[in-house]
């Protein structure tokens, strides 16, 4: 898993901040955030998972199992029951009676 690089970032001091200080700290900001995309869930399959060691709270889409896991310190846990979606339209019907029957 991607780790945000370690900076000793510059602290101001003053009220004010000097325009090549706050250039500095965006530059370092824009390194350090280009390896990682807090957005993106990092994806591996069961033969990539068997290898790989999680921290406690690692969330991760499982692309075998195409379902969204986290790890309990112990195994992964699916966080949502799998749903199959249908694709398409479709319809049933039949010609004959109905009858409703209220109790």
């Amino acid at each position: 898993m991607s780790k945000l690089l370690p900076t000793r970032l510059p602290l101001a001091e003053t009220g004010t901040v000097t325009a090549e200080l706050y250039n500095r700290l965006v530059r370092v900001l824009e390194i350090n955030l280009s390896a990682v995309d807090p957005d993106q869930v990092p994806s591996y399959n069961d033969d990539e998972i068997d290898t790989l060691q999680f921290a406690t709270g690692a969330i991760i889409f499982n692309t075998t199992r195409a379902i969204h896991q986290a790890f309990d310190g112990n195994s992964l846990r699916d966080l949502y029951s799998h749903q199959t979606y249908p694709v398409g339209l479709g319809a049933t019907f039949s010609i004959g009676s109905v009858t409703v029957t209220t109790s």
